[in-house]
């Protein structure tokens, strides 16, 4: 609007307006288009910029190659970061059922984006929350596992064991969703190269023990509950990444997880910061 800004913040009017033929307008930072009747629709933030493995990710192009979906009809991707770790999360409003499932999103995304752009979670409700301006409140969002899936509603059989049981348990802490049957799939759950490490490394703490490609063999908790080494393991003794990588020179190499698209130097923070 006029030169002086937005109210009660005069110095930022005066950093962030721009000379333009006449009036003089304000750089608000939003992103928004004209449509067809004349209103405007607000888009998004231009500073919606994160960086996550090293790589700094435009939220806005995440949430525009959602949007080409057929199926798609709002779409914000955010960051969240817990327990130290940081993942990529997609909300979603639907123009119809039934939902695309994780590994059909991941896969349409592919084809525009590499892949430390994909989300590892994507969330399906009824409307995004807004603000009284019409803005997505991004912090009214519920948190990922609050939210039950289609896949988790449809696909969901209760752990029939004790093993069954903690690497259930195991899967919603890494993935972040809320119930996981033993039939679902860990990648089409969203599961990556590093998660698949942080999964190995919490089950090695509780007493089985299974390789990393043994999780990709047999990518269900019912698969791999059969293949599982139980362990004893005393308390003071814990250190679940030796059981992965010697104490000086990690065995894993960046092309053992090509998705993951980690230099060695990386690789080895992440399995130190584990230990």
């Amino acid at each position: 609007s006029g030169g002086a800004g937005e109210r009660g913040s005069r110095g930022a009017g005066e950093k962030n307006s721009f000379p333009v033929p006449s009036p003089r307008l304000y750089k608000t930072g939003d992103l928004a288009r004209y449509l067809p009747d004349g209103n405007i629709e607000f888009l998004g933030r231009i500073d919606h910029q994160v960086k996550i493995r090293g790589y700094r990710i435009e939220l806005t192009a995440i949430e525009a190659i959602l949007l080409q979906h057929p199926v798609v009809r709002e779409a914000i991707a955010t960051l969240i970061e817990d327990s130290g770790s940081k993942r990529l999360v997609a909300y979603i409003v639907l123009q119809q059922r039934p939902a695309p499932t994780t590994k059909e999103l991941r896969s349409f995304l592919r084809q525009k984006l590499p892949e430390y752009m994909l989300p590892s979670t994507f969330v399906i409700l009824e409307e995004l929350p807004l603000t009284p301006s019409g803005k997505v409140d991004r912090r009214r969002l519920p948190a990922p596992e609050q939210v039950q899936s289609d896949e988790e509603k449809i696909a969901y059989t209760a752990p029939r064991t004790v093993v069954e049981e903690v690497l259930a348990t195991i899967w919603s802490q890494v993935l972040g969703i809320g119930q996981v049957g033993i039939h679902n799939n860990f990648l089409e759950l969203g599961g990556d190269s590093i998660q698949s490490i942080q999964v190995a490394a919490k089950a090695y703490e509780e007493g089985l023990k299974f390789t990393i490609n043994q999780l990709f063999a047999y990518p269900t908790i019912a698969e791999l509950a059969t293949v599982v080494e139980t362990i004893s393991v005393p308390q003071e003794e814990v250190q679940p990444i030796a059981n992965f990588v010697s104490t000086d020179t990690p065995s894993f190499k960046p092309s053992d997880f090509p998705e993951a698209e980690l230099t060695q130097e990386e690789l080895n923070k992440l399995f130190l910061n584990n230990r």
